[in-house]
């Protein structure tokens, strides 16, 4: 199996490779050269299977020969070992035809754990085998920093480098990212909003000399490990409600769209998968672009739903790729478009096979708190407000098929707009009942990347 980049000039790269390498060198990112196809008889054999087994059979066609059979089974085991239910994506129903999968019973209460606590897996094998040393910066709207710093910390090979948009993430996301203790941990708050500190990485994986310097490897979901791991919970959740003997459909609350993307490899790889439906706060990008045909950054509204206040979906540009019949000239001209225009317009025929492929919609503040309101009082769920941005848009394309909708954070992450909508203060689970009594560890950044690659390069030692 190997991996290609989506702007089409980078070298071909092992499964291993473009783990550890992230962002591609010409900028963009990498993507499976063919996806593998699952059998309707393998996609059914999957029912009733433990969590990590299904993980298995769904990924290792990925791998390639990085790692054995018995040595990923292992590292699967372990990454998963830590989640707080058995099932670990379990299936809550809603209403008649309307199923939650909750994806936020990993270490810190988001979806983002199941592929972080894998890739934590992962690299450590991979790096304990080389000797390597790395620097890991990452990018984050509030779940994958603190996702990145759970699997991380502690590490020998690794030194994590978060950077957050100061004030504009919860205070629980905050207090998870600046807590921990040990000393290979970083937590920078930088002035501006996601896009600036996104900007800020990708401007650093594009300093060769810097990223070189520093082993620079990437966590966010331009890895394309981080989109794999993703790909499994389509898969349980499918067959547990009758795949691959009728289709299901998926709406998923989405900003850097990663985790949709993550649905449409598991429908390339055969499972059957309806609808896909794209779910957006009121920074809206990914919703009018599938309705005007226009990708246009407009400035990013603080929401409820902080971990989708993003206007630059860095993974839309994979799906871009295969629209545009995987032409990475093409994609690399858009590219280009966006950066210095802020915005580009779709071809008509990518812009259908989009249309084709996805269904989208909005959701206001106002609706996304009545849907919180609404779904307690007839489901006796209480939904973050990021799930609950799904539910909303899930309500309006139920159809014959069961619809799934994510719920991608624990309650509890986002206490003022549960709390504002129910009045319900939503409690931390006993583990993390102590976090607001944790001293925290944090530097202030401006938005200079001079600056923040002097502090890392100071801190690495590199």
């Amino acid at each position: 199996m190997q991996y290609i980049s989506t702007r089409g000039s980078a070298p071909v790269l092992t499964f291993e490779q473009a783990m550890l390498t992230g962002l591609a060198r010409d900028g963009g990112l990498y993507v499976p050269e063919s996806v593998p196809v699952m059998t309707e008889a393998e996609i059914a054999a999957l029912a009733g299977l433990p969590y990590e087994e299904i993980a298995f059979r769904v990924m290792r066609p990925f791998i390639g020969e990085t790692f054995t059979d018995a040595e990923f089974k292992a590292l699967i085991a372990k990454a998963y070992a830590g989640f707080g239910h058995a099932a670990r994506a379990p299936l809550k129903q809603l209403g008649p035809n309307h199923f939650l999968l909750e994806l936020f019973h990993g270490p810190t209460l988001a979806f983002k754990d199941f592929a972080m606590q894998l890739i934590g897996q992962l690299f450590q094998a991979a790096l304990g085998r080389s000797g390597q040393r790395v620097t890991i910066v990452g990018a984050t709207s509030g779940d994958t920093g603190s996702a990145a710093i759970e699997a991380f910390r502690g590490l020998s090979n690794v030194d994590v480098f978060i950077l957050y948009p100061h004030g504009r993430v919860s205070e629980v996301q905050r207090r998870q990212m600046t807590t921990p203790a040990d000393a290979n941990v970083h937590a920078l708050a930088v002035d501006g909003d996601f896009d600036t500190c996104q900007g800020l990485l990708k401007d650093m994986f594009n300093d060769f000399a810097f990223r070189d310097r520093v082993g620079l490897a990437g966590v966010n979901s331009i890895n394309w490990a981080r989109v794999l791991a993703q790909v499994v919970y389509y898969f349980s959740a499918a067959v547990s409600l009758g795949a691959p003997h009728r289709a299901v459909d998926f709406t998923v609350p989405t900003g850097n769209f990663g985790d949709i993307f993550a649905g449409y490899i598991a429908r390339q790889m055969g499972l059957p998968i309806g609808k896909l439906v794209i779910a957006t706060n009121q920074n809206d990008i990914l919703h009018r672009c599938l309705t005007t045909g226009v990708y246009q950054t407009e400035s990013v509204l603080p929401s409820l739903s902080p971990s989708m206040d993003i206007q630059v979906s860095s993974n839309f540009e994979r799906v871009l790729f295969d629209a545009y019949g995987r032409d990475g000239a093409a994609v690399a001209q858009l590219m280009n478009e966006l950066k210095g225009d802020g915005a580009f317009t779709v071809s008509q025929g990518p812009l259908e096979m989009l249309r084709d492929t996805f269904a989208s919609g909005r959701v206001s503040e106002e609706e996304t708190s009545a849907t919180i309101a609404r779904t307690l009082k007839a489901s006796a769920e209480l939904l973050c407000p990021h799930s609950a941005v799904g539910v909303a848009v899930a309500e309006q394309n139920l159809g014959a098929n069961p619809m799934v909708t994510l719920a991608t954070a624990h309650p509890a992450k986002f206490p003022a707009a549960v709390e504002g909508a129910t009045g319900i203060h939503p409690a931390l689970p006993p583990r993390m009942a102590d976090l607001f009594d944790r001293p925290e560890r944090v530097t202030r950044m401006t938005g200079e990347l001079q600056a923040i690659e002097a502090l890392i390069l100071e801190r690495t030692g590199a």
